[in-house]
């Protein structure tokens, strides 16, 4: 029934050559420093198997037979003495050698089974393809004709709670077929089950038997032993008898014989299929222990949701003040006449001074600026208005716009045309029931002046008269008809070529100023553009540092995905052995518990990402000030998986670095 592997090939070459030859093995364990004395298990056990034997290794408990099969499945390592598998010394073996030949190989069956629960029993069948590197759809084909030759093909889909225990012992065996099954270590596999299952389990091993598998059966039980083709006795770490026959005869059908540990460094997995298996399996323990799960994500959503969400907040609120004090020009100097700091009277800056200043490299505009309160008339309404004396740039310096009608021209400041823009507030006073006043008669202190446009509305400065309450005429027109005894601007607005000049900017001003006045620095030069910049940078370092708190959670989150996977090595040592047994490398075993730490944080860093941007919206929804960065969403999530693996990584170099021997035992 179970002759899938029957190839009717010749075994090696040399039949003489034993297929297992063991060599004075001793096995103890304690006797390091300051711990227990030591406890010797095996004494110098000589033992040979040749390939298609069927052997039973009888002893009472504690005799040493589980530890002999256990160095025979390259489980354990010997103490001393040595091993030779086809005639090769197994003691010169690495890990991923060792893991090799298991995989190739052995084939367990256990008392306990060791399935692992959240495995269907096609999935735990396939199990030592996957490391072998068979294809999905060519593993999953093999394991089905296996467990259609065992009987079964209707519960392939069921998880071990789900079948009885000889079903269990079953799948153990189908599983052990799975990459060919060359030897086939039987520990007590009828310890476990009742008469009948332990009977049919029987059975099936002499099938394997005849099929030419090299049968070696770990049992306690004479009656079982009996069945065997040659029964070896052990006691107290030392055979004490042997059935086997002077020479063994050659099979005239037999399997193919185990591949060539020559072979073994070969690796014939591909990455991304690996880690496909691995992220499937990680999937299923996090939908299986859901609560916990949870319970760890949320530490990622909420370290995720929050740099997303404190950035945002600070980005739009460095933003804001951009906006709002941008509207005076991020490149703006102020400049004016004042008293020298060595005294005497204030110096007068000229027509020539201006022409100069606007002359040098750094600077994009000169605005000369009049403004003081005036009496404004229409008809018989008047007010006390800043009547703002300015040039045609005005509007370019300080970035506003025009909402009815235009501005005035360099040509018409030239002339002393009579024409006046109105502030969004000097236009409502003056003209309510007016929609467009364009065309009107202002009396600006004694003269006339006509209304051409209406400035948008721009709202108060900080610290600063209402823009929008202004009134604006040309700079020429102001001194001749409004200002006459003005014999200077009150201030020049200044801007730089751009915010990176402004520094460089009021140095070569300071510098030419004080050459045309003769040395003395009887002006002023306000940095406002400094300001502006300095308060810029203050709220981009209140966003760092309010990302620099939120990525804190990150870090908790972090360490919460640390906690729950050494958490979870503990919970599923077992398995962690039951892997290594049909297999795994460390390496695999590595990946493995990596994908699950990196899956959880891309989940939580996913759903961080979804409830970082909903919050967003709330806050924009109730008028909170919130610009979104990309940079930033991508490296919050970035963050999220990279704490997965940093914080994950020990957990899982924890687990592949188990004992196989003790990892099996473990619960």
């Amino acid at each position: 029934m179970v002759s899938a592997d029957a190839a009717a090939l010749p075994m090696t070459a040399d039949d003489t050559v034993p297929l297992i030859a063991l060599r004075g093995i001793g096995k103890h364990y304690g006797g390091g420093r300051g711990g227990p004395p030591p406890v010797t298990v095996l004494h110098g056990i000589d033992l040979e198997i040749h390939a298609g034997e069927f052997v039973a290794v009888v002893g009472s408990s504690g005799s040493g037979k589980s530890t002999l099969m256990n160095i025979l499945g390259c489980l354990d390592r010997p103490s001393h003495g040595s091993y030779h598998f086809q005639g090769q010394d197994v003691g010169l073996l690495d890990a991923d050698a060792l893991a090799w030949l298991r995989r190739e190989a052995f084939g367990f069956v256990f008392q306990g089974y060791h399935l692992i629960a959240s495995e269907t029993a096609q999935e735990n069948v396939e199990m030592p393809a996957i490391y072998a590197g068979l294809h999905q759809d060519a593993r999953a084909q093999r394991a089905q004709q296996l467990l259609a030759r065992l009987g079964l093909e209707a519960r392939r889909h069921n998880r071990p709670h789900q079948l009885s225990g000889g079903q269990q012992q079953r799948v153990s065996i189908a599983r052990a077929l799975m990459n060919g099954g060359h030897v086939i270590l039987a520990d007590e596999p009828t310890g476990a089950l009742d008469s009948h299952s332990g009977a049919e389990v029987m059975a099936l091993l002499h099938e394997l038997a005849d099929a030419g598998h090299t049968i070696v059966l770990i049992t306690h039980d004479r009656a079982v032993a009996a069945q065997a083709r040659r029964v070896i006795e052990i006691h107290d770490g030392r055979i004490v008898s042997d059935s086997r026959e002077p020479a063994p005869a050659p099979r005239e059908a037999a399997l193919a014989p185990p591949p060539a540990l020559a072979g073994s460094p070969a690796a014939t997995t591909v990455w991304w299929a690996d880690l496909r298996e691995a992220a499937r399996s990680a999937w299923r323990g996090m939908v299986i222990n859901r609560v916990r799960t949870s319970l760890t994500l949320l530490g990622i959503v909420i370290g995720v949701a929050s740099v997303i969400v404190m950035l945002a907040i600070g980005e739009g609120a460095r933003r804001q003040v951009m906006e709002r004090m941008g509207t005076m020009g991020t490149a703006i100097l102020y400049m004016g006449s004042k008293p020298p700091v060595t005294g005497g009277p204030a110096g007068q800056l000229t027509e020539e001074d201006l022409q100069a200043v606007r002359e040098l490299a750094e600077i994009r505009r000169v605005l000369p600026v009049i403004g003081d309160p005036v009496t404004v008339r229409y008809g018989s309404v008047d007010k006390q208005l800043y009547v703002f004396a300015a040039s045609e740039e005005m509007p370019a310096v300080h970035h506003w716009s025009v909402a009815q009608g235009r501005f005035y021209t360099a040509a018409e400041d030239h002339d002393l045309a009579p024409l006046v823009v109105l502030g969004h507030k000097a236009w409502q006073h003056f003209f309510p029931d007016t929609p467009h006043p364009l065309g009107q008669q202002l009396i600006i202190g004694t003269s006339a002046f006509e209304v051409i446009g209406v400035m948008s509305e721009r709202g108060a400065e900080s610290g600063a008269q209402d823009y929008d309450d202004m009134v604006f005429i040309p700079y020429n027109a102001g001194r001749a008809r409004v200002y006459q005894s003005q014999t200077q601007p009150d201030y020049v607005v200044v801007e730089a070529m751009s915010s990176a000049d402004v520094h460089a900017a009021e140095t070569a001003m300071r510098q030419l100023l004080i050459a045309r006045h003769g040395g003395r620095e009887d002006f002023g030069i306000g940095n406002a553009a400094a300001r502006i910049q300095a308060e810029a940078a203050t709220r981009q370092s209140m966003a760092m540092m309010l990302g620099l708190i939120a990525a804190v959670s990150l870090v908790v989150g972090g360490i919460g995905v640390m906690n729950v996977m050494l958490m979870t090595v503990k919970e599923r040592t077992r398995e962690i052995g039951i892997r290594m047994a049909v297999g795994a490398r460390q390496r695999d075993i590595l990946r493995q518990f990596l994908t699950e730490a990196s899956l959880v944080t891309l989940v939580g860093g996913s759903a961080g990402l979804v409830v970082g941007l909903a919050l967003g919206a709330v806050l924009i929804a109730v008028g909170v000030p919130v610009v979104f960065s990309v940079r930033a969403m991508l490296g919050a999530f970035a963050c999220a998986v990279i704490t997965g693996l940093v914080f994950g990584y020990k957990p899982a170099q924890t687990a592949a670095r188990l004992d196989p021997v003790r990892a099996l035992a473990g619960e």
